[in-house]
């Protein structure tokens, strides 16, 4: 990670950490303007819009803590399913964990809204921290878990997010979209998928 990005995530945290405990009006100001470098600073170097860093970098309350995002791993034959996203490439089902959803209950609904599959939530494969396995970096922390899943039923619904899912070898792997999952991701989901008694691997 670019140490510029380190320091404007440090300063981000510290700010939301500031505002959230700290009692004094005239603290709270310092740390409004500490958040509003960290922005800036992350504005500067990527060339975002500083209206869309504030929304993605700078929205939350409370201490801040990483973001919570679930890929299933669905066989069948050997073969895992991965479904097509717009701009062409592939990925294992899933997202981001929503407010008041389980785990469990994430990967479930994600596979339904981006295969029109139902399926079981069986085991975890691996809990991984984003930032030492996917680029590039975000400005915020990202923890990924990745499920064994079962499919019970379905099939695939037009929806806005794919367009298709296919089943694919651990040798025919299409283009990724690694910023969500990588080759290793996959192979790794390979790996658990043949093992008798897989153990979770975690960061």
């Amino acid at each position: 990670m670019e140490k510029w990005l380190e320091w404007a995530i440090e300063l981000q945290s510290l700010a939301q950490a500031g505002l959230t405990y700290g009692k004094d009006i005239y603290d709270k100001e310092r740390y409004e303007r500490i958040r509003a470098i960290s922005a800036e600073i992350i504005s500067n170097y990527t060339d975002i819009a500083i209206e869309k860093v504030r929304d993605l970098f700078c929205n939350e309350t409370g201490y801040q803590t990483p973001k919570l995002d679930t890929r299933a791993a669905i066989f069948e034959d050997g073969k895992i399913l991965l479904v097509r996203e717009n701009n062409g490439k592939w990925s294992l089902p899933g997202g981001w964990v929503d407010v008041n959803v389980s785990v469990k209950e994430n990967t479930i609904k994600e596979v339904k809204e981006e295969s029109g599959l139902d399926v079981s939530a069986d085991r975890i494969i691996a809990v991984q921290d984003r930032a030492k396995h996917n680029l590039p970096v975000y400005a915020y922390g990202v923890c990924k878990v990745f499920v064994l899943c079962s499919v019970l039923g379905g099939e695939f619904v037009k929806n806005i997010e794919t367009t298709e899912f296919q089943y694919f070898s651990e040798f025919e792997i299409p283009e990724l979209a690694e910023e969500k999952n990588n080759l290793e991701q996959i192979k790794m989901c390979f790996r658990a998928y043949r093992a008798e008694n897989w153990e979770t691997e975690f960061d």
